[in-house]
């Protein structure tokens, strides 16, 4: 596979999809990876915690492997990288908070890396046959960067998540100047971030958030309750910023909000008076108007905080009337109808519930249109591939792309598993690499596939029903039974005419095995569910997951 005159980018996660963003760079035998990260399970998804990418590519030429670099801390970003490190001894590169933020994540699930490398902008660090540089640019988090990516035959530079803001909550604008710098020397290729392709205009900034809250905690005169996403650093500092002027006091509640606060208040990259953040059961001490509660929650999580809040499950929050509620988030599609059953619940117990972005208290953390073709003509690449976005995204960024000037040839429309070859003078598709989605339930990670989650949906629609019955040995007369037991098919007390029924059927069936003479376990079986499907279906119109259990004496 090696060659000395092209690059292999090949997409593990991120394209026709929001979440778990990995891609590899491969040039010769020199292989880095630019993010691992994870997105949350689909509704269909019944039973799995997260879904990350499959990196086995990685692991068969993990001798291959440099380095991973990290553009910052988001869990799409950095998630999957306990799995992955746990098979992958390699360098981490990252900003600070990015690298303090994983170090959590690592701890939590028991996985050691002492390799972890901080880097700032305007850093170059060189692995086997790639320079890389960090470019700083504006997203939802502080400390993210863009790449780019020196490597003998041209540039290529990777945006990461990043939007334009001119006046961003931490004073540390994008570096237009480098990415002019990098435009005007030539970049070959550019993969730049599309999860807002579709809306025109700009991305307002993360500032107007933070006046909003000041405009909505004036004169509220019980606890204020601001829910967002825990890794959002400048949002969270906007509400200690804004319930520091008010004198308010400021609890944190939420395991992932405590450890993000407790990393960004340690790092110097959130800011509060000293004893202006108390513990939440200080709270109690203070009047409600002199309260401020920071929680996770806005995406309608079942365990989350602020859901639980919302239906009195919390151990140490009740909502009571009077209560202000800032849900400082959009809804992540897929989470619309939790978020829209945690604002009812929050309603019903009498909470102020301020939750529409038309409010501004929530701004995207992503480039709109007019951002993304100030990025295009900065850096003028030679080819051009959009990532970082469902499928609709990608075409329309690759729209916008054409509308500035780029040949459609020399654009790209990957998906995940795509080996995708750079050269001088070309781009294009080459081949293709197993990249699925690997499902982590509990401890197990890719044991739960296809076959056991189409099993997890017929038992959620349709329940089960266990058929016992025990035969001789040498006869197959039956002995005892059949005995049946019912889950989530139907409540076998209300039902005793229908268990009778379906008892016959299984008998009716045993009998003409034991007529025929096939008397092999897996025909009595496959006889037993066919019986008792069939007849299970004209009765009912449901079709239960038909387990038998044959016994011999």
């Amino acid at each position: 596979m090696a060659n000395n005159n092209k690059v292999q980018i090949i997409p593990l996660g991120g394209l026709g999809e929001i979440g778990k963003n990995m891609t590899v760079f491969r040039y010769g035998d020199d292989i880095i990876l630019i993010d691992a990260g994870l997105m949350f399970p689909e509704d269909d998804m019944l039973g799995i915690d997260l879904v990350i990418p499959d990196f086995t590519y990685l692991v068969e030429n993990k001798e291959k492997v440099r380095g991973i670099f990290l553009t910052h801390g988001h869990e799409d970003h950095i998630g999957a990288l306990p799995y992955v490190l746990k098979q992958l001894d390699v360098p981490v590169y990252g900003t600070a908070l990015t690298l303090g933020i994983l170090k959590g994540r690592l701890e939590e699930n028991g996985v050691s890396c002492n390799d972890m490398h901080v880097v700032r902008p305007g850093d170059k660090v060189e692995v086997g046959s790639f320079c890389l540089d960090f470019i700083r640019v504006n997203h939802s988090i502080p400390d993210a960067v863009a790449i780019a990516i020196n490597t003998p035959i041209g540039v290529i530079i990777h945006t990461g998540d990043f939007k334009i803001d001119h006046t961003p909550v931490d004073g540390e604008v994008t570096q237009f100047n480098k990415f002019a710098e990098y435009g005007d020397k030539g970049v070959l290729l550019l993969l730049a971030d599309s999860t807002n392709a579709e809306r025109p205009g700009f991305t307002p900034s993360e500032k107007m958030v933070g006046q909003t809250f000041m405009e909505e905690f004036k004169g509220v005169k019980g606890r204020i309750i601001v829910a967002t996403f825990s890794s959002n650093v400048h949002r969270i500092q906007q509400v200690v910023d804004a319930a520091v002027f008010y004198k308010r006091k400021i609890a944190v509640m939420g395991r992932s909000m405590v450890n993000v606060v407790n990393i960004a208040l340690e790092m110097g990259y959130l800011k509060a008076p000293e004893g202006s953040i108390i513990d939440i059961e200080e709270t109690y001490n203070y009047r409600a108007d002199e309260v401020v509660i920071i929680t996770t929650g806005s995406q309608g999580e079942p365990m989350s905080a602020l859901t639980r809040m919302a239906t009195g499950d919390h151990k140490k929050v009740d909502i009571l009337p009077g209560d202000t509620v800032i849900i400082s988030a959009t809804p992540i599609p897929g989470n619309e109808k939790l978020v829209s059953r945690t604002i009812d619940n929050l309603y019903k117990l009498g909470a102020n519930v301020i939750y529409e972005k038309s409010n501004g208290v929530h701004v995207s953390g992503h480039a709109s249109q007019e951002e993304l073709k100030l990025m295009h003509n900065l850096v003028r690449p030679t080819f051009f591939m959009p990532v970082h976005g469902e499928f609709r995204h990608l075409i329309k960024h690759a729209e916008i792309a054409k509308s500035l000037g780029m040949p459609s040839e020399n654009i790209v429309i990957g998906e995940n598993g795509n080996v995708i070859e750079l050269t001088p003078y070309s781009f294009g598709v080459t081949a293709k690499i197993p990249a699925g989605k690997l499902l982590v339930d509990g401890l197990g990670v890719g044991d739960v596939g296809n076959i056991v989650l189409r099993d997890r949906r017929q038992l959620s629609q349709d329940g089960i029903m266990i058929v016992v019955v025990t035969l001789e040995k040498e006869s197959c007369n039956i002995l005892s039974g059949p005995d049946i037991v019912s889950r989530g098919f139907v409540y076998v007390r209300e039902a005793e005419g229908l268990m009778e029924e379906a008892k016959v059927k299984v008998s009716d069936a045993l009998e003409q095995c034991q007529m025929s003479g096939n008397n092999e376990w897996s025909v009595i079986k496959s006889a037993i569910r066919d019986s008792l499907g069939k007849f299970l279906y004209e009765k009912t119109r449901r079709r239960p997951m038909i387990l038998p259990i044959i016994m011999e004496v």
